[in-house]
């Protein structure tokens, strides 16, 4: 096992009495979301940590001079010995885990990503993806879940933005050093670094390890920066999402195949490994390699084993969406991998990447490995797991869409990560300190009780808040961009904290209709500057640097900004991250979010705003087509899908106005006589209420862990059980289907009605095959409101040496026409894991 916690670097001050447990808290990234640690950093190096919020760089920075004199302070000794007793205290806790499930079936999960938005701290995310997997492993401190969390440390990470003078975009990549990062490298226990090779083409690339501390969880992390690789090599982890496909394919294989050796090399054996997005499908192929050395067994066994334990998250809601490799350039840097670790030939390979395994032109997509290879697959909302059963329809020929085994997660986030100091005051007084460590069915009544004036006192005070970051920005964005004195000391002067406040932030991509209020530029500059309701908007967001057409949404929202007058009530803040994000949803007033339905697979922005008492407009897609009732929020669209619609969109964009105009500005405004928008504070309770619990963490962790963690590892513990007996049994079930599968068929099937009943009776031609060994099934979809039927047929005769023909019957009631229903069979799912497994399947003639 590896000593994790050395530190590369000396710091100044380590002999000072007190510091050891400075760098203990700079080192747990759960301080990120505990308010009361922000004044440890504050009162260290205000400005630096205002930049930052960055503990580790904090301490590296500050004098020794300065590090002795407050370590002297008692008041600040025991404010920091406090935290750390809390810390501690929380840690020998029992967790929610341990107290719900004392005999859990797995000991870990491994939780393996492209990117994790932990903490601004750690620059090493994008958006959303990223979001999901941070607060997958901040919640799981919390209710001490065991996860952990497996990814990549990136050398620059994503892009950091800058808006020119004239509006465009210009991407910078700053450079990630180590050292100021709140990280540690990983140590063997005679001090060496761990370092972990992977075999390339003609090459050996190495990989460093580090550990981030995350409460009671850890995220590991790899990156090529090693000194013994060739320059070109020690840039595969530079960039998070950028360079080409080449670059994106062995970022995938250092994620994979490199994170599943580093979690070995650690002597950790987790029993489920979750992908967050197929980015972490090679992770499949060396688990089951894993698997294969230590059971000394084929590859076609381990991976039924192993996929018994793996969950796939899907978070596209488009197939174009999916990282998809040329079989040339699978070929150049895996065939020698497939053909010497795993014992296979190139063209199994591809075929598990491919939804027609014979077809050598099609590409290698990893969302079709990753569902080859794992147990489980589910999407991250109820809509999100509809259109995903759509999109992996090629996978699961001649299947019923509805039926496809794409299951459902909704995303939930990290309250605690994303309420503000006085949020977090509110609902502490509300509903307690331990309100978001375990399912708590006591805060929607807990909230409820809160009165008019303290929820309106509080968002009025969150508003001036806000409005006092934005001027600070603006200032700071307009000096980097070449502004003049006046220019700058005019930002100090924008807005108004009496007037609502719209965010919209996200990735500027054209699916998202960033620009949707633009499409009457004079009806939303009347919005903005009516004289008894206006309305201020707060912009922000990232194009990926290769996207011009999001670049140039970007371009005509500073256009309009400038040419229309507007500046004193419109702003766009450039490099939008994690602080900014937590700063504008703790402080608007409603959050807006405009995608085209259903390519918005969740969407998490909006969820932030809710524990702050922001209120949503939204497109009702991803989360808000399940959250969204009128007391809540209001919406936009009619719940169908429109496609590209020039037509449709200039439809909503006139709804949106005419829903500011007659709605929500009149909401806001409406006051009594203690000026309190009443019917706006109902909305905001029910809002914070209803809401809050259901979109957290709290929730959806939890339900990770019932609907799949759980799950996956019993199957994993059955199929490796006496050294994979019950996989190797499955493999050989699935040979006799490759057979003999072609002999089956259905001779007749006939159908007698009478009674009030139908009486359906199957021939079926069996082959070789056995009874037990098929299903077979009287379907009919839903249609004309009446529900579906799937429902099994007995065998009243059984096939003999002379006659292979099995009889099949069962009786229903007739509320039905008999010619709705048709027989089907497919291979019976006992010890598989159904559809997702065995997709064969036979329909009547």
């Amino acid at each position: 096992m590896a000593n994790t916690m050395t530190s590369p670097y000396e710091l100044p001050g380590a002999d000072i009495d007190g510091f050891e447990d400075l760098v203990e808290l700079a080192l747990d990234l759960s301080g990120t979301w505990k308010h009361a640690t922000d004044r440890i950093w504050r009162e260290l190096d205000g400005t630096l940590w205002e930049l930052t919020h960055n503990p580790w760089a904090v301490l590296q920075t500050v004098s020794r001079e300065r590090l002795a004199r407050v370590l002297a302070e008692p008041a600040f000794r025991d404010r920091l010995k406090a935290l750390i007793r809390a810390g501690r205290e929380q840690s020998g806790v029992a967790s929610w885990f341990e107290q719900r499930y004392p005999q859990a079936p797995f000991t870990s999960v491994a939780y393996f990503s492209m990117e994790f938005m932990v903490s601004e701290a750690l620059p090493i995310y994008s958006g959303g993806l990223g979001n999901v997997a941070g607060d997958q492993l901040k919640a799981a401190s919390d209710l001490g879940v065991p996860l952990i969390g497996i990814g990549l440390l990136y050398q620059q990470g994503y892009f950091r933005q800058l808006i020119d003078g004239k509006g465009y975009q210009q991407a910078l990549y700053p450079y990630n050093d180590p050292g100021q990062l709140p990280i540690t490298p990983l140590r063997t226990p005679d001090g060496e670094w761990l370092r972990l090779e992977i075999v390339l083409p003609g090459y050996s690339v190495w990989l460093r390890a580090w550990q981030a501390r995350i409460g009671r969880v850890t995220l590991y992390l790899l990156d090529s920066n090693d000194v013994a690789n060739y320059p070109a090599h020690r840039g595969i982890t530079s960039e998070l999402y950028g360079g080409n496909a080449e670059l994106r394919l062995k970022q995938e294989m250092v994620l994979g195949i490199g994170g599943w050796r580093l979690l070995e090399a650690l002597d950790l054996h987790p029993q489920v490994c979750h992908l967050n997005e197929g980015h972490a499908a090679l992770v499949v192929l060396e688990r089951a390699r894993s698997y294969m050395q230590r059971a000394d067994t084929d590859f076609k066994t381990a991976l039924t084993v192993t996929r018994a334990g793996n969950l796939f998250t899907t978070h596209t809601a488009v197939a174009a969406g999916f990282d998809r490799f040329s079989p040339a350039l699978v070929t150049q840097y895996l065939k020698r991998y497939a053909e010497q670790q795993l014992k296979i030939t190139l063209d199994e390979l591809l075929a598990l990447g491919r939804s027609r395994p014979a077809c050598q032109d099609e590409p290698f997509n990893m969302a079709w490995l990753a569902c080859r290879g794992c147990g489980f697959v589910n999407g991250v909302s109820q809509l999100h797991a509809r259109v995903s059963r759509h999109i992996f329809a090629p996978l699961f020929p001649r299947w019923p869409t509805p039926e496809l085994p794409i299951g459902h997660v909704t995303n939930g986030v990290h309250m605690p990560s994303w309420d503000s100091a006085p949020a977090d005051e509110l609902w502490t007084r509300a509903c307690g300190k331990a309100r978001w460590l375990g399912c708590d069915e006591s805060l929607t009544r807990s909230i409820r009780n809160i009165d008019d004036e303290a929820l309106w006192r509080f968002r009025t005070e969150a508003s001036r808040v806000l409005i006092e970051q934005l001027r600070h920005r603006l200032a700071r964005q307009r000096a980097t961009s070449g502004a003049s004195l006046q220019e700058i000391e005019d930002a100090r002067q924008l807005f108004d904290p009496s007037i609502m406040t719209l965010g919209f932030a996200r990735r500027f991509a054209t699916y998202k209709r960033p620009n949707l209020l633009l499409h009457d530029p004079q009806r939303l500059k009347a919005l903005l500057t009516h004289s008894e309701r206006p309305l201020q908007l707060v912009l922000a967001g990232k194009a990926h640097p290769a996207d011009t057409a999001g670049q140039a949404l970007i371009q005509q929202w500073v256009e309009f900004i400038r040419e229309a007058d507007v500046g004193h009530r419109v702003v766009f803040l450039s490099d939008y991250n994690m602080q900014l994000t937590e700063q504008l949803v703790q402080g608007v007033d409603v959050w807006l979010n405009t995608p085209r339905r259903p390519w918005e697979a969740c969407g998490t922005s909006g969820m932030k705003v809710l524990v702050n008492g922001g209120l949503n407009i939204s497109e009702l897609d991803g989360w808000w087509a399940e959250a969204y009732r009128p007391e809540v929020g209001w919406a936009l669209g009619d719940g169908r899908e429109h496609g590209e619609d020039p037509a449709y969109d200039a439809h909503e964009a006139d709804a949106l106005y005419e829903l500011f105009e007659q709605e929500v500005l009149p909401a806001f405004y409406t006051r009594d006589q203690a000026n309190i928008p009443l019917g706006w504070v109902a909305r905001m309770r029910e809002s914070m209420a209803r809401l809050t619990p259901e979109y957290s963490t709290n929730r959806s962790l939890p339900e990770y862990v019932a609907r799949y963690y759980l799950p996956a590892a019993e199957a994993w513990g059955a199929r490796s059980a006496d050294n994979g007996a019950l996989g190797q049994e499955i493999v050989t079930r699935r040979q006799r289907l490759d057979q003999h599968w072609s002999d089956v068929a259905f001779e007749s099937v006939s159908v007698d009605s009478g009674d009030h009943q139908h009486w359906f009776r199957a021939r079926v031609k069996m082959g070789e095959l056995l009874p037990g060994e098929l299903l077979v099934e009287l379907y009919a979809d839903a249609s004309r409101g009446d529900s579906g039927v799937c429902q099994p047929m007995s065998c009243s005769v059984q096939p003999t040496r002379h006659n292979n023909v099995a009889v099949y019957e069962t009786r229903l009631a007739s509320c039905r026409p008999a010619g709705d229903f048709t027989v089907r069979l497919r291979p019976s799912p006992d010890g598989l894991l159904g559809i997702l497994e065995e997709p064969r399947i036979l329909w009547q003639h």
